[in-house]
């Protein structure tokens, strides 16, 4: 067949090793490291349905070679410990078995030790240990590594490659990138040695080129190993990317594959990981300068989720590999539809690092898009049901799309009624936003695969007990979201007032200066975009701090935005009334203030319809709610919600 993306689909060989594309699954921590810090059956699930998914290798993130020095819960491989090796073997053929290659990532965080504890208070009792004594941000002090522990370090990459091979591993990954252990001594910034390790680039750079030479030692010539790097610090007082040329020269001839991230723990988690307000592929130049230096392949990483994007960086001689971590968890198969030219129905990342920061606050996974991650154990198919029902489904957001298209490939009759004209629910006001266009996208591409599979889609259709009484479905679910609050504030009403949601209809209302009312998520998020634009804006929040709603990972970087957006924040400021001049608010101490604007943005949140849910509950024998009509929440959960009735169904 004629290929839509040739480039991106041409297998490639590295080492002795064949992959089956250039779509290669970048590092992702997994769901269920034991307390013995082996890989639990859930992980190995995780893995798999990356491998399942067309990726040409998937990699298992991360595996501390040296526990001594870096106590942090991670993966561990040793022969000590009972069933280690066994967890190694298990996923290594999971993902091998469906064609993929399965590589390893080995690590050490050196001073980061305990960064992804769940109970930061246990890195206090940890041993931080680093290229160069110091103290840490957090005020943990670093103790210099001795040359007795830096050779014992570097022999234990060599061991657990070993026993990774063993374990049908085809790949390692020796991670020294985003400010760990390697990255650590190859940093001005933290290498202060004056020994054999430090000063000078050629010294900086020799522990990397130990510990590579003990990796290939134990696995052998041909065996691919992969060298993850930051081609630039990204940060002052870090490396440059003339420095990150050097550093690829200097390890290339030990690699066959050069992996080049960006940034660095100091930089920010947004920057190694590229946020919604970053473009798409940010780092990609980085890569293209340091492929014309070496003469091994060169992989590219950041933000990636776009198939002609990716196809024109292969292509063009960017890199001759792309790798994913966030876009192969919001559609695993993503590598399988290009390879099928079927790229109009992947499910794209939005970027919102929904997934982070479950790890963070849980230990688990969770995506946004896709409600099997984390909980692949549970079944990643779609089974028929073996009594087909009529299944009527209230409402066309993201949650009720989810549910119709599951319902269908269940076998179902399935009728999707939507009392608007578009599909979407909520998520159609993204796309006057740039950074969340990819959140309106979520709604037309939900739509497309529900009318692919079978789905009766029915619009400007409200959904009422007569028209249910009318249809007779043997189930309804109810997906009738939830509709913005807009408290009785004198003026609120007025002609230059935009309801958040209705911004993508009305945008021609905003004027010169904008006051966004409400600092939650979708207010922060305006606010940015009307900065973008060049407006002053001001962001009013009646609570003590802004978005408190938004995830652990998405929030401080969107916060960081708002500050050098220049956003003039007023938290603590309850609105009076609203006029022609702006918003009248006033402060904690009752003291009123005019803050200035020709628009006034109304986000003060949004509020579930319970009336029509009360309306439709008693109208079939089987009924569910879902999503925001239930509480006003994430879609995340309404896509969750929706998926699991169907399948209850």
């Amino acid at each position: 067949m004629e290929r839509k993306y040739p480039n991106l689909c041409k297998p490639i060989t590295i080492g002795n090793v064949t992959f089956r594309n250039r779509m290669f699954g970048a590092p992702m921590g997994g769901t269920d490291i034991t307390a013995d810090c082996t890989i639990g059956p859930k992980s190995t699930a995780f893995y798999e349905l990356r491998a399942k998914g067309g990726a040409a290798s998937v990699t298992v993130s991360e595996c501390v070679v040296h526990p001594e020095t870096e106590g942090s819960h991670m993966y561990h491989l040793d022969l000590q410990t009972v069933g280690s090796l066994a967890s190694f073997t298990y996923t290594a053929d999971a993902i091998r078995r469906h064609g993929a290659i399965a590589s390893v990532e080995l690590s050490h965080s050196g001073q980061y030790a305990g960064t992804y504890l769940t109970d930061k208070n246990r890195k206090q009792g940890l041993a931080q240990w680093g290229a160069s004594e110091g103290v840490r941000p957090d005020g943990l002090p670093v103790k210099e590594l001795t040359q007795e522990l830096i050779d014992d370090i570097v022999a234990s990459y060599g061991t657990c490659a070993g026993l990774a091979k063993r374990a049908g591993f085809e790949m390692i990954m020796v991670h020294g990138g985003h400010g760990w252990l390697i990255n650590q001594f190859l940093s001005p910034h933290f290498n202060k040695r004056t020994d054999k390790y430090g000063g000078p680039l050629e010294n900086r750079v020799r522990f990397a080129q130990e510990v590579l030479d003990s990796v290939r030692e134990a696995v052998g010539p041909g065996f691919p190993i992969e060298f993850r790097m930051s081609g630039s610090e990204l940060f002052e007082g870090g490396y440059n990317l003339e420095d990150g040329v050097e550093i690829a020269r200097a390890v290339e001839s030990r690699v066959d594959l050069i992996h080049v991230s960006a940034g660095t723990y100091q930089t920010g988690f947004g920057i190694t990981h590229p946020s919604m307000f970053l473009p798409h592929g940010c780092n990609v130049y980085l890569a293209a300068e340091i492929k014309k230096h070496v003469s091994v392949p060169v992989a590219t990483i950041g933000g990636l989720n776009d198939p002609a994007e990716m196809e024109e960086i292969i292509a063009s001689g960017k890199a001759d590999v792309v790798e994913m971590a966030r876009a192969l968890l919001a559609d695993p198969e993503l590598p399988k539809k290009v390879m099928a030219n079927r790229d109009e129905d992947i499910i794209k990342c939005l970027r919102c690092f929904t997934c982070m920061a479950e790890r963070a606050m849980t230990a688990t996974r969770r995506c946004t898009v896709n409600p099997l991650i984390g909980r692949e154990m549970d079944g990643t198919e779609v089974t028929p049901s073996l009594s087909p029902r009529k299944v009527l489904v209230a409402g066309g957001g993201p949650g009720g799309l989810k549910a119709a298209m599951t319902a269908a490939k269940r076998g179902h009759e399935v009728i999707l009624c939507e009392k608007s004209g578009q599909l979407g629910g909520i998520l159609k006001g993204e796309q006057a936003l740039p950074f969340k266009y990819e959140m309106y996208e979520l709604g037309v591409t939900l739509g497309k695969l529900a009318k692919d599979a079978g789905v009766d889609i029915r619009l400007n259709t409200p959904v009422t007990r007569e028209y249910v009484e009318k249809e007779a479905p043997d189930a309804l679910i109810i997906a009738v979201g939830s509709e913005p609050v807009v408290p009785p504030i004198p003026g609120l009403e007025g002609n230059n007032v935009v309801v958040v949601n209705d911004y993508y209809l009305e945008k021609e209302k905003v004027g010169d200066s904008v006051v966004v009312l409400g600092g939650g998520l979708a207010g922060c998020e305006a606010a940015i975009h009307f900065a973008q634009e060049g407006k002053p804006v001001h962001l009013v929040e009646m609570r003590k701090e802004l978005a408190p709603d938004a995830n652990i990972r998405h929030r401080p970087i969107m916060l960081r935005e708002i500050e050098k957006s220049g956003i003039q924040v007023h938290t603590g400021y309850k609105g009076l009334s609203v006029s022609a001049e702006g918003v009248v608010c006033a402060d904690a101490d009752g003291n009123e203030h005019m803050i200035p604007g020709s628009t006034v943005i109304c986000a003060l949140g949004q509020r579930p319809r319970k009336d029509l849910v009360e309306e439709l509950m008693d109208c079939a024998p089987h009924v569910a709610t879902i999503g925001d009509c239930v509480k006003a929440s994430t879609i995340t959960t309404a896509i969750y919600q929706g998926y699991h009735a169907a399948l209850d169904i």
